[in-house]
């Protein structure tokens, strides 16, 4: 993953970490199962970041890209079915739950632009590798 490419996925995952943290202090610590997930995604979202940041393997990649499904996941659910006795309308909390859902696509975007330009690029080496032996 490139230097820009990696920088603002953490970005991202940083600030749907805060936002959920700001979300958990500001009562949903009171939630039974809810309150604490909250806690748990904002910790591995900052700690996933921070990882990401340093540089590291493409699993790092797939623990952003899953901390954020996984939110957004947990977001459709408590605005249909409900989560664990758990349901909210629109994006209320006004402004985190919009800018959580904007963070977590982004993650979800930036991601999926990296595994393509990784494989893009690894498809373009083998293919001049595979011409290059054939010329000889």
């Amino acid at each position: 993953m490139n230097l820009v490419l990696r920088i603002a996925t953490a970005v991202c995952l940083a600030a749907s970490g805060f936002l959920h943290a700001q979300l958990y202090a500001g009562g949903y610590r009171v939630i039974p199962v809810i309150g604490p997930a909250f806690l748990v995604q904002a910790s591995a979202a900052f700690a996933v970041a921070l990882l990401l940041l340093v540089g590291g393997p493409f699993l790092l990649r797939l623990a952003a890209a899953g901390l954020a499904a996984g939110a957004l996941a947990g977001f459709v659910l408590s605005r249909t079915i409900g989560l664990f006795g758990f349901s909210e309308r629109g994006f209320q909390p006004a402004p985190q739950a919009l800018l959580s859902v904007l963070a977590e696509v982004a993650v979800l975007a930036l991601v999926g632009v990296a595994a393509y330009r990784s494989g893009a690029g690894r498809a373009r080496g083998e293919d001049r590798g595979h011409r290059a032996g054939a010329r000889r």
